[in-house]
C-alpha cells in the first residue's frame, strides 16, 4: 500500500515526531497507523534503536523497523540555530508536536511549549517522559526498568513466587506510556476541534504504569483508612502460573461457579463444590485462592496438554496452548485473520510485520509507508516548507 492510498482516520494531521528509542516510536507508529502524517525528526547519527540488532543493513536494525513504519525520516542537527528554525518551520504547519526528552531539554533547545505555541497556537504539544512536572523526581532519567522498579513490578514477582526480583521480559512500561500518549494526542486533537486551540500534554511514565499496576494492587488502600492489606490476592498468587501436564503446559482459568463445577466433575470430585466451602462462592475462592490454584495443579499432572485442551474446550472451560515465541510464526488464528503481514522494503527485502490490531470499518489502519533510513526524506520534507 502506498502513501496516496491513505484513508486511514487521522488523514491530514501532520505529526512532528522528536522521539527515539521505543515510547515515543510506539505511540507515533499507532497514529502512523491511523493515517497521520509522521515526520521523525532524528539527530545526524539517528535514533539510538537503529544500532539495535540483529540487522541486515547498519542502521536499520529489528526494534527500529517495528516501531518506525509510516514515517518520514528527517535529519536536523537541533543545536544549530539554523537547523531549530527548520524545525519550528514545520511545526507551524503541524497538528502535533511528540517529544520523549525532559522539558529541560525542550526548553535548552528553545523549544519549550510556548515558544512552539507562539508560532501555532493549534498545536499539540505532547510530551513522554519519566515523572511529572513538580515533584522530586522530575528531573531523573527514566528508562523501562526503571520505571518497572518504582512501580513494584520487580517486587511484586517476589511476592508472587520469584525467588529474585525481575523485569517483565518487554519493554513494558514504555508501551503502556506509548499507549497512553496515543490517546492523549486524539483527545487534545478532539478538544482542538471545539476550542479552536492547541495544549501542553504530559505522559508521565512512572503515574501511567502506576494506573496499570494499583488498579488491582491498591486494593484495601482505596479506603482511607485502609480497610485491609495492598496487593491482589489473586494476582500474588504463588500458584497462578501455566500449568503443567504431562508433557507440556497449558494456561486455564477456573474463574466463575460453571467454570469449577465443569472442572470438578472432570476430575471426579463433582460433590466437592458443595461440600467444601472454599470453591462455594467468589469470595471464599478468592480468600484461598492459592491453594485452589495449587488443588488444580496436582490433577492437571494427570493428561497430556492436548487431553486437557480438549476436555476444556468440550467443556467450556477457558484454556489456551503456553504459546512459545516460534508458535507465533505458524499460529492459525493469526493466519485466519491476517494477523502477519509479508511487505517488500526497498532495502531490507521482505520483512515481516504484525498488521496494525485495530481494525475500523470505514477508516481502515494501514501500512502507508516502510520503516525510512536515516534522512531518506530529508529533502522532500523541506522542499515542502516553500
Amino acid at each position: 500500500m502506498t502513501s496516496s492510498e491513505n484513508a486511514g482516520a487521522l488523514s491530514g494531521i501532520r505529526v512532528i515526531d522528536m522521539t527515539g528509542v521505543v515510547l515515543g516510536p510506539y505511540a507515533t507508529q499507532i497514529l502512523g497507523d491511523y493515517g497521520a502524517d509522521v515526520i521523525k525528526i532524528e539527530p545526524p547519527g539517528g535514533d539510538i534503536m537503529r544500532q539495535a540488532g540483529p540487522m541486515k543493513n547498519p542502521g536499520m536494525g529489528h526494534i527500529f523497523i517495528n516501531a518506525n513504519r509510516n514515517k518520514r525520516s528527517v535529519v536536523l542537527d537541533l543545536r544549530q540555530p539554523s537547523q531549530r528554525e527548520l524545525l519550528l518551520q514545520l511545526c507551524a504547519g503541524a497538528d502535533v508536536l511528540a517529544f520523549n526528552i525532559r522539558p529541560a531539554s525542550m526548553t535548552r533547545l528553545g523549544l519549550s511549549y510556548e515558544a512552539v505555541r507562539a508560532i501555532n497556537p493549534r498545536i499539540v504539544y505532547c510530551g513522554a517522559y519519566g515523572y511529572s512536572e513538580g515533584g522530586p523526581y522530575s528531573d531523573w532519567p527514566a528508562y523501562d526498568d526503571l520505571i518497572q522498579g518504582a512501580a513494584c513490578i520487580p517486587w511484586l514477582m517476589t511476592q508472587s513466587g520469584s525467588p529474585e526480583p525481575r523485569y517483565v521480559p518487554a519493554t513494558f512500561a514504555d508501551r503502556v506510556t506509548g499507549l497512553n500518549m496515543v490517546h492523549a494526542v486524539m483527545a487534545a486533537l478532539l478538544a482542538r476541534v471545539r476550542t479552536g486551540r492547541g495544549q501542553s500534554v504530559e505522559v508521565p511514565m512512572f503515574e501511567c504504569l502506576l494506573q496499570f499496576v494499583l488498579g488491582e494492587h491498591l486494593s484495601g488502600a482505596t479506603w482511607e483508612p485502609p480497610i485491609g492489606p495492598m496487593g491482589h490476592a489473586r494476582m500474588l498468587a504463588a500458584n497462578r502460573k501455566p500449568y503443567a501436564t504431562q508433557d507440556g503446559y497449558v494456561c486455564a482459568l477456573m474463574y466463575n461457579d460453571a467454570h469449577w463445577k465443569a472442572f470438578l466433575q472432570l476430575i471426579g470430585k463433582a460433590d466437592v463444590f458443595e461440600s467444601d466451602a472454599r470453591f462455594t462462592t467468589q469470595q471464599q475462592r478468592l480468600a484461598h485462592i492459592d491453594t485452589l490454584y495449587g488443588f488444580v495443579q496436582d490433577h492437571m499432572r494427570k493428561k497430556t496438554s492436548a487431553q486437557w485442551l480438549q476436555l476444556f474446550t468440550q467443556h467450556d472451560i477457558p484454556v489456551m496452548p503456553m504459546m512459545k515465541l516460534d508458535d507465533l510464526l505458524h499460529d492459525p488464528h493469526l493466519h485466519a485473520t491476517g494477523g502477519w503481514m509479508d511487505l517488500t522494503h526497498p532495502l531490507e527485502g521482505r520483512l515481516r510485520q504484525l498488521r496494525p490490531p485495530v481494525r475500523m470499518s470505514d477508516t481502515p489502519t494501514g501500512v502507508w509507508r516502510n520503516a525510512p533510513a536515516l534522512g531518506e526524506h530529508t529533502a522532500e520534507v523541506l522542499a515542502e516548507l516553500s
